[in-house]
This record gives structure tokens, C-alpha cells and sequence, in this order.
């Protein structure tokens, strides 16, 4: 980059030409009442404010896309959480018992419906989170299954 600058300074009360005639890669070429000095800067980076989009690549065709395969996992059991605010009316089933898919494990009252809360999968129940009464929220906990 190329361009001259003047300006007039003063520091501690004395009075300096100051001329800027060469700004490139670094380095910049300054006259100072007729010396010139080479003077070596960094240049700050400016941040900018608005947020970079981040974009995973575009495969055109299947063999492009890298092969990925899910790790196997234990059957760790199945969580089953509350889909609406409500309160539990009543509980069907006891930890230990033995349920199978469809099963109605316990029924909640929400917006003043009945709704049945079945197990998802056979398997044992493990353990209730919830009682007869109690009040549960969106995504609490109700209860577990094992395999």
C-alpha cells in the first residue's frame, strides 16, 4: 500500500513533521523532520460483530461421504419423560414389575384431560420418579425401564 500521510505532532512540547510514505506487510517507512525510519507493526484484527455461518460439506454423490458407524451400547434402559405439565392422578405399576410395550403405567391430568402414560418397551420397570399427587413439569422424569 502506498500513500503519503503528513502530519504535524508535538511531544513534550516540541513540535515534529511527521510523513508516512510507504505502509506495506509489516513495515512502514516514516519521515520524521527529515529522517526516515523504518518502523516494524502489527496490524490489529478486527473482530467482526456479525457471526460466521459454518456450513458441514456438500457431498454430490454417496461415495464422497465419509463412512461413519454408531458405537454399540449396553441397553441402558428407556427414560420416559412427561409431554405436558399435569398432575399424576394415578400410578398402575410398581418398581420391579414387569411391563410390556403399551402397557399403561400410570395416568397424569393435564388441561383438565386424563392421559395414560405407557411404557415405550417390554421390559422391567426400575423406577419411578413420581408419585400419586405430584405435580410434574414438561420433560420431568417419570420413569425408567430396563431391558
Amino acid at each position: 500500500m502506498n500513500s503519503t500521510r503528513k502530519f504535524s505532532i508535538k511531544i513534550n512540547g516540541n513540535d515534529y513533521a511527521v510523513e508516512i510514505a510507504k505502509i506495506g506487510d509489516g513495515v512502514a517507512s516514516v519521515d520524521v523532520n527529515g529522517t526516515v525510519y523504518e518502523v516494524e507493526f502489527q496490524a490489529e484484527k478486527k473482530v467482526s460483530k456479525t457471526p460466521t455461518l459454518v456450513r458441514t460439506p456438500a457431498y454430490t454423490t454417496e461415495a464422497e461421504r465419509p463412512k461413519t458407524t454408531a458405537k454399540p451400547t449396553e441397553n441402558l434402559g428407556k427414560v420416559v419423560k412427561s409431554p405436558l405439565p399435569g398432575v399424576i392422578l394415578d400410578v398402575h405399576k410398581r418398581e420391579g414389575d414387569a411391563v410390556k410395550a403399551g402397557d399403561v403405567v400410570m395416568i397424569m391430568e393435564a388441561m383438565k384431560m386424563e392421559n395414560n402414560i405407557v411404557s415405550p418397551i417390554d421390559g422391567t420397570l426400575r423406577s419411578l420418579k413420581v408419585q400419586r399427587n405430584d405435580n410434574v413439569l414438561e420433560g420431568d422424569v417419570l420413569f425408567e425401564i430396563g431391558g
